[in-house]
């Protein structure tokens, strides 16, 4: 596969991290954010369309104190990390939707979605038909199993493109 390489300016090929948050800055709200040097950056769309290449957990220290995150890396126009604690209604929702889903070699859409308070939700569209992936909730869930079984779904996923000979698309 032959890909024009864009010359000029550009930002270096890091991924983008995306925050989960229902916030408020300067009057406007948002439900996801970035940093630039350690400056909070609103993110005001809600949306974000790619393939879900990834996920990975992860423990970053804060106020001394272990923090167990998902990292959901979807691959777009750059890369994403969507980063979110992993006992989050946002992570959970995610991975309940997620688990539903066969074939990753198709567009995705993940949707931050406000709740009560502070609580944020994710939604999952297929990309092509703009339908909801729907989930039942269960707060019981095992969530290192279901982690484990999209991590194989989407190794599965990758390997297939390459057997058959089609381009990789993450």
């Amino acid at each position: 596969m032959i890909t024009e390489i864009k010359l000029g300016l550009c930002n270096p090929p890091e991924p983008i991290y995306l925050y989960v948050k229902k916030g408020e800055l300067s009057g406007e709200s948002y439900l996801w954010y970035n940093y630039n040097n350690d400056k909070t950056i609103p993110v005001q769309q809600t949306g974000l369309t790619g393939y879900i290449s990834e996920l990975k957990l992860t423990t970053k220290e804060f106020k001394e104190k272990d923090n167990n995150k998902l990292d959901i890396v979807v691959r777009a126009d750059e890369v994403y990390i969507i980063r979110t604690g992993r006992e989050t209604n946002f992570a959970k929702s995610f991975l309940l939707a997620a688990s539903l889903i066969q074939d990753f070699s198709k567009p995705l859409i993940i949707a931050a979605t406000a709740g009560e308070e502070n609580v944020v939700f994710c939604n999952l569209y297929d990309a092509a038909t703009k339908t909801r992936i729907h989930s039942e909730w269960n707060r019981d869930a095992d969530w290192l199993a279901i982690i484990d079984s999209i991590q194989t779904r989407l190794q599965t996923s990758k390997n297939s493109h390459i057997v058959s000979g089609e381009p990789i698309l993450f």
